[in-house]
């Protein structure tokens, strides 16, 4: 497999459009898709390698570095991508467009502990203040999108097309209780197929 078929293989598990990638890296939004369809540029730029590396939490050769060329901190640390979206701990944010603007970087070795595959992660930012005081406007939080068995606790939901934190309670029978934490939010019962799992909340970051 050639490093542009390699990079396209990962945009699409991850989800991420090559125009948003682009963006990530500074360049205009064609970037990437003329580098896979049309050869130009010739190779990725060192520097854009080095980022898609972390972002995808792949090695540089992958993307079409020499061996002696890949970086070991490459290993040692991942970019996970902040998203322009904002979840809401309120009434419910609108989905808009999932742009890359920005990363956190997590120890590799952390992430692996925590059984965390780091191209099934993106972080988002909360407002309002529905789930205060466990999170606050203005906190970032860690999203885990790969598909799991469901259990009680966190997550980033999508209802109506707005973009919700809530703790997700199973009911049973097929019925969920979306909670707040703010006691002053009434829970919302709704059927498993009124809305949809993005992923679950696994780490939290915010001001004292």
């Amino acid at each position: 497999m050639t490093p542009k078929e390699r990079l396209a293989e990962l945009a699409r598990a991850k989800g991420s459009s090559l125009a948003s990638l682009s963006r990530m890296l500074g360049r205009n939004s064609t970037y990437l898709q003329q580098y896979i369809s049309k050869g130009s540029p010739r190779k990725l730029e060192e520097e854009d390698r080095r980022k898609l590396a972390r972002f995808f939490g792949v090695s540089e050769v992958e993307l079409g570095a020499a061996q002696e060329n890949s970086y070991e901190m490459d290993r040692d640390w991942i970019d996970v991508p902040r998203l322009a979206v904002e979840t809401s701990a309120g009434p419910g944010a609108a989905n808009g467009e999932e742009l890359v603007f920005d990363a956190f970087r997590f120890s590799h070795k952390w992430l692996r502990e925590q059984g965390l595959e780091p191209a099934k992660l993106s972080a988002v930012r909360v407002i309002g203040d529905s789930m205060e005081p466990l999170l606050r406007e203005g906190d970032d939080l860690l999203v885990d999108l790969s598909p799991k068995a469901f259990r009680d606790g966190i997550y980033v939901v999508r209802m109506d097309d707005n973009l919700l934190v809530k703790r997700v309670a199973s009911q049973g029978g097929g019925r969920f209780s979306l909670l707040s934490q703010n006691l002053a939010y009434p829970p919302i019962s709704v059927e498993g197929s009124d809305f949809a799992i993005v992923g679950r909340v696994v780490w939290k970051s915010g001001r004292l």
